[in-house]
């Protein structure tokens, strides 16, 4: 594949990180001006601790950056992750312990509040290592920018002397999307009380813009002048994110459909400032299994860590590259189809034609921390297949045990030969502990499911030891084919299989669980169903 030929299939791609990327080059023809590079940013309040919906928001903009450096032959590019956490904390989240430290703090930056935690400098600092340490894993490039950091330093001067020039012409756009009562306290610039800490929402009066001079009345009723720069104040959300779009140069940025007025807002502010705003993309929001919003203060739906647990990292990015436009659930119950919708669009890769892999979701996936998008490799067992094995093992099953069942099926079976496999078996085994075996209850055949039982068991006793999962899943067909035991579809012998020997309503192919499980094996189990059948009649 030449440069030139990929260039000239992502151009006509309909693959989502290709549509959003030909928006950056519609912006820049020619280029970004200077040879500078196009800064993409995203955004993290950090008030509760990341989940996916953050993490999501990182992998979608690296995927459109990727995207857009395949349509340009490598043009220059930089990802800022921003925290604002010079946000007031408002309320106190529900899943943060020592909860009382925050109560003390609310209205406080959240950069300026102790770590409930008690291992790092802040709240805020607590917040933002967490979703460092998760990004830095998944090897994104990125530069992390805080705005206490900014603010604090001065670095925000200029641009909030700018604000601060354009206080009324601000106040224009603003002023008439509030209401009334809102409208008689709103500024721009939000002032942190000298006394308290608290980021104050009073009215403020620009007394000199270039040395960043506010007045305002205190919480004890007190009149205050002081300056806005050097960390003294802060800005109202859309005003905040307009000034940053404008400081920092941000070319694009995508957010929550949630947002979608604030990105109507801010454009408009942006562009009083001088600035531009920035192309993105409004994603649909994460639900919960209620099909509830995600949020990081009821710390409802999944953590980084609990899809990490039950899933694989590649199943993750998978879950979160489909259709961002469309509302998905994001609960334990959505992984396992992940992980093997990965495995599958992983192992058709290689054979695909080139405008096939640009719409391959691995291969955007693959190139995300600077691979080159091309392997088509694949796991010899699907994740599908582990689970129903291991809920045959029960909920004390271990790797070890996995790993000697996976030898009847596996060539070299182990964890070295097969890590990407060693890393579901990991998975497969949590989500069995937590999920799976306090739910399997195997229930007892009725008279017609114990006679083809019986057939099996015969067939599978005078199998030849050299029979493949193919030949054991036709075995299986003509049982459930044959008239004698009156199944009206293959679905309901299938379905008795599932349930007198695995103790489930849905499970794998037959053939391949036979011959993953052992075939001596299997006949134990049928006989444990048989069992279960005389002592109900």
């Amino acid at each position: 594949m030449t440069e030139n030929a990929l260039i000239e299939a992502a151009r006509v791609s309909k693959a989502w990180p290709f549509q959003e990327a030909q928006k950056l080059l519609k912006r820049f023809p020619q280029g970004k001006p200077d040879g500078a590079p196009v800064l993409f940013e995203t955004g993290y309040g950090p008030s509760g601790l990341p989940h996916i919906g953050t993490f999501q928001e990182v992998l979608r903009t690296t995927l459109v950056r990727r995207a857009y450096e395949a349509l340009t032959g490598g043009a220059p590019t930089r990802l800022v992750a921003f925290s604002d956490d010079m946000d007031g904390l408002r309320k106190v989240p529900d899943n943060i312990p020592n909860a009382e430290v925050l109560s003390a703090n609310l209205g406080k930056p959240l950069s300026r509040i102790p770590d409930p935690f008690g291992t790092h400098e802040s709240f805020a600092h607590h917040n933002n290592a967490m979703l460092c340490d998760f990004l830095d894993r998944f090897g994104f490039d990125y530069e992390f920018v805080s705005a206490s950091d900014r603010y604090n330093s001065g670095q925000f001067d200029a641009a909030l002397a700018r604000v601060l020039e354009c206080n009324q012409s601000i106040l224009d756009v603003m002023l008439p999307t509030l209401r009334e009562e809102r409208r008689r306290t709103y500024s721009p610039v939000l002032p942190v009380s000298p006394t308290s800490g608290v980021v104050l929402q009073v009215p403020v009066e620009v007394l000199d813009a270039a040395t960043g001079l506010i007045r305002f009345t205190d919480e004890d009723g007190s009149v205050v002048e002081q300056s806005a720069f050097g960390g003294k104040a802060k800005l109202q959300w859309k005003v905040d994110w307009a000034m940053r779009w404008y400081a920092l140069g941000v070319d694009y940025e995508m957010c929550g459909k949630d947002l979608t007025d604030s990105v109507i807002q801010s454009g408009k502010i942006v562009q009083v400032l001088g600035g531009r705003k920035p192309e993105g993309l409004i994603y649909e929001l994460f639900l919960d299994e209620n099909g509830e919003k995600i949020s990081k203060s009821k710390g409802n739906g999944l953590t980084i860590e609990q899809w990490l647990t039950y899933g694989t990292e590649e199943s993750l990015g998978f879950y979160l590259f489909r259709e961002p436009k469309s509302a998905k659930q994001l609960h334990v119950g959505v992984i396992p189809k992940a992980v093997d919708e990965y495995w599958q669009f992983r192992g058709n890769l290689a054979g695909q034609a080139l405008d096939k892999q640009l719409g391959n979701p691995v291969w955007h996936l693959l190139r995300a921390n600077g691979g080159t998008g091309g392997a088509g490799d694949s796991v010899p067992v699907t994740f599908a297949l582990l689970l129903n094995l291991v809920g045959v093992l029960g909920a004390e099953a271990t790797a070890d045990q996995v790993w000697s069942y996976l030898g009847n099926y596996v060539a070299d079976a182990s964890p070295e030969a097969h890590p990407d496999l060693a890393d579901m078996v990991r998975a497969a085994l949590a989500t069995n502990r937590d999920f799976i075996a306090p739910t399997l209850q195997r229930r007892a055949p009725t008279a017609i499911e114990a006679a083809a039982l019986k057939d099996l068991d015969a067939q599978l006793a005078n199998l030849d030891a050299d029979a493949t999962a193919e030949d054991l899943q036709n075995i299986v067909y003509e049982i459930g084919k044959a008239e004698a035991y009156g199944f009206e579809n293959l679905r309901d012998w299938f379905k008795a299989l599932y349930e007198t020997l695995l103790g489930s309503p849905q499970g794998p192919r037959m053939g391949s669980f036979i011959a993953l499980y052992g075939v001596s094996e299997t006949r134990l189990l049928i006989a444990e169903a048989l069992a279960l059948h005389s002592a109900a009649t």
